[in-house]
């Protein structure tokens, strides 16, 4: 098995730092746009996708309005995915940057997966 690499994706989105981490960092936020079913329970996230069995996450460190990073239990310690709210200091526009890890050969897969969750985000959003 290769090793996982991290990588990175950016996102420009219309709205307020405020209410786009509530959609990253709450179960009922997580569920109107990255899985069916999300329950959380003591710091562990459950990600439930049709009839599947549910998938579980650690949560690992927040800032508000700043950034959530999770860890997929089922993989190494040191691999996470986060999302992170910046701002741009020109424009002052509010930007998304996902982090996440995939095998080199998966990562543009993975990429194009990120896309099409953060399009359904955006329709949540009103974005």
């Amino acid at each position: 098995m290769s090793k996982r690499q991290l990588f990175t994706l950016e996102f420009p989105v219309r709205c307020s730092p405020t209410i786009l981490y509530g959609f990253l960092s709450s179960p009922a936020g997580l569920q109107e746009w990255f899985a069916d079913k999300v329950d959380e329970w003591e710091g562990v996230y459950s990600f439930t996708w049709g009839n599947a069995a549910p998938d579980k996450a650690e949560f690992l460190d927040s800032e508000e309005d700043k950034f959530v990073r999770y860890r997929w239990l089922h993989y190494d310690k040191n691999e996470y995915f986060e999302f992170r709210i910046e701002k741009t200091e020109i424009s002052n526009q509010t930007i998304l940057v996902i982090s996440d890890f995939a095998e080199k050969s998966e990562i543009k897969d993975q990429s194009q997966l990120w896309e099409y969750q953060i399009k359904e985000l955006f329709h949540r959003l009103g974005s």
